[in-house]
């Protein structure tokens, strides 16, 4: 059996301890500011996180691409030149389009290396939701699965992703037109922190409004402490350069309120970060099944 090789994108805000422990490769996409491209590194290659929202906090917008065609090109090369079969885990289609973008170039490569197998998942969340379940598609390949049996196995674990973000406002997101909600949510947020979850269609959704950040914080732990149930114990935050005393103390929050072994801290990367803007935060783990719609 051709051996596996998990690939995600930029969007997905993975570790890079995570990346290396699990031996996952992502395909960079591009943001654009000033008029200069630059690959959206999750290792912040090119810029620090400070400097990347302190943009942001000046009032800048950072525009960003999806994964071209020939990074797609290049990178699943890459793994068919060594005679692997790929399952790359992108950012929801709701956000982005590289997933189509990298079923097209998958088919164009299929004449060229005949019995290779690439199979592309729409992930239905961004962020270290997408990288937590590249996580969960390499630990599968680890028991044996085939590339096949990846992708089936991920396809059902997508709707078990749970995600917890809040922000100051709202700004950014409605900037770039990545978030769902109705004109009565959006007005009226003076003094008040929205809490936006993925729903079960990929798409961004606000879902509580709660007034101060601290109790937005607790909102958090307190939702995903209902919905958790991940018999590994892993949780996942991410944030846009957030004071360290704030993110530990969200961590003190999740070990008091959930059984969990492992939190695997990072920064929301280039991508998402120019989406969401400055000091969000979110937590994620696998638990119950998002069934919730945004309908509108």
């Amino acid at each position: 059996m051709r051996p596996v090789q998990i690939l995600t994108d930029s969007c997905s805000d993975l570790m890079k301890d995570l990346r290396e422990q699990y031996g996952i490769d992502y395909a960079r996409m591009n943001t654009v500011y000033n008029g200069e491209e630059k690959q959206a590194s999750l290792d912040f290659e090119y810029y620090t996180p400070k400097q990347l929202y302190d943009i942001m906090r000046a009032g800048n917008r950072i525009l960003t691409t999806q994964v071209p065609p020939v990074e797609f090109e290049r990178i699943f090369t890459e793994y068919l030149e060594k005679g692997c079969n790929i399952v790359y885990i992108g950012c929801s289609t709701k956000q982005s389009s590289s997933v189509f973008t990298g079923e097209k170039v998958a088919k164009d490569l299929a004449a060229k290396y005949p019995g290779a197998e690439i199979y592309c998942v729409d992930s239905l969340n961004a962020s270290i939701g997408e990288g937590m379940l590249a996580v969960r598609a390499a630990k599968y390949r680890n028991e044996g699965l085939s590339a096949k049996e990846i992708y089936e196995k991920v396809m059902g674990d997508r709707k078990k992703v749970n995600q917890f973000v809040t922000v100051h406002n709202l700004n950014a997101l409605k900037r770039a037109g990545r978030v769902k909600g109705s004109a009565a949510f959006f007005g009226n947020l003076l003094g008040v922190k929205p809490i936006l979850i993925a729903d079960a269609n990929g798409n961004q959704v606000p879902v509580k409004k709660v007034k101060g950040r601290q109790n937005s914080l607790n909102e958090l732990v307190a939702l995903l402490k209902e919905v958790y149930d991940d018999p590994e114990g892993e949780v996942y935050l991410t944030h846009a350069d957030c004071d360290p005393e704030e993110v530990e103390a969200v961590c003190a929050m999740i070990k008091k309120e959930l059984t969990c072994k492992n939190i695997h801290i990072g920064y929301i990367g280039p991508i998402i970060g120019a989406s969401i803007g400055p000091s969000a935060i979110g937590i994620w783990g696998f638990g119950k099944e998002v069934t919730y719609t945004f309908e509108g």
